[in-house]
């Protein structure tokens, strides 16, 4: 018997530099204030996400992970490995940096570390991000970071709708301001800040920086990207936008007059609607309605997705060993 699709609730984190484009352009019902961060599709501890409606109404996905894991094709690992964010850049994020597996799981508690990527989904014109840094070596880096020379440490890449940056372990980075995203990455909530532009919350203290755990993980080997462009052919209203040993991810456009078909033969997918008008989704299981800032878990036989309407989605899933 085929199974249904899991239709997850999203939980939002206020943020310094967040907006109100979570409410205004994808129509949630978030919190008062600056609100930077939608949790998808999660199962970790700091944002875990309720399913609602079908079999599994009311339960958490970390739940499901421990308890149903036959949804999940029996896939091995102690938590859902995966965490699909929506983020809101109203001012700019901190410039900072996160571990790799061994190091995160060695210092912060087990957790994993914390490989993302991400996928443009509104640029205000001029917008740039930060990804990558020049200094050759750590004792390099560490004087710059002592003199505060940001401009000569940092680069910058502008970017537009449509660009995706993979973001490694031990890259330097920021998204900055006039800038939405949404961000497939592993389920970790481990970041290092380097520097936060002297920000002060409203309590009047400012944010804690990692200076010490930066210099530890940067990795000075990596080259930037010049930028986000994707240059992979679109087959089928298909196109490959990364792939890495956490997870591959592709962005699917479906038109009126062009339906598409998503072959999942995967343990499980993470699927959500980036833009659009909206449409609808058909497994062996059934058919349910989609709307911009849908979010599901196609579990291990659901059956192909067959995808109507107008819209672009981004899939994700973890790549086979």
């Amino acid at each position: 018997m085929a199974q249904e699709l899991l239709f997850t609730q999203p939980v939002f984190h206020g943020k310094i530099w967040g907006g109100r484009k979570l409410h205004d352009e994808f129509g949630y019902d978030i919190p008062d204030g600056p609100v930077g961060e939608c949790w998808a599709i999660s199962a970790h501890p700091n944002g875990d996400c309720l399913v609602g409606g079908g079999s599994y109404d009311g339960r958490y996905l970390s739940d499901l992970w421990q308890n149903e894991r036959q949804l999940f094709g029996d896939a091995e690992g102690d938590r859902f490995p995966l965490l699909i964010k929506i983020l809101d850049a109203k001012e700019n994020l901190s410039v900072q940096v996160h571990p790799d597996d061994a190091y995160a799981a060695e210092h912060e508690n087990g957790s994993l570390g914390k490989r993302e990527c991400w996928y443009v989904l509104h640029a205000e014109p001029g917008a740039q991000i930060i990804v990558g840094q020049k200094a050759k070596n750590r004792e390099e880096f560490a004087q710059m970071v002592e003199e505060g020379r940001w401009d000569d440490l940092l680069y910058q890449v502008p970017i537009k709708a449509g660009d995706f940056f993979m973001i490694n372990p031990g890259t330097i980075h920021a998204i900055k301001a006039g800038t939405v995203i949404l961000e497939t990455q592993q389920s970790s909530d481990v970041t290092y800040r380097v520097y936060d532009y002297d920000r002060v919350q409203p309590d009047g203290t400012k944010r804690d920086l990692h200076i010490p755990q930066t210099l530890d993980v940067v990795d000075f080997s990596l080259v930037p990207p010049a930028s986000g462009a994707v240059a992979t052919p679109q087959i089928d209203g298909v196109t490959e936008l990364g792939k890495c040993p956490n997870f591959e991810v592709v962005r699917v456009r479906v038109t009126s007059d062009a339906p598409v078909t998503l072959r999942q033969d995967h343990p499980f997918m993470c699927v959500s609607v980036s833009a659009g008008e909206g449409g609808s989704v058909k497994t062996p299981a059934g058919e349910w309605k989609l709307v911009k800032g849908s979010h599901f878990v196609a579990p291990a036989q659901s059956g192909d997705l067959t995808f109507t309407g107008t819209m672009e989605l981004i899939c994700s899933w973890v790549p086979a060993e």
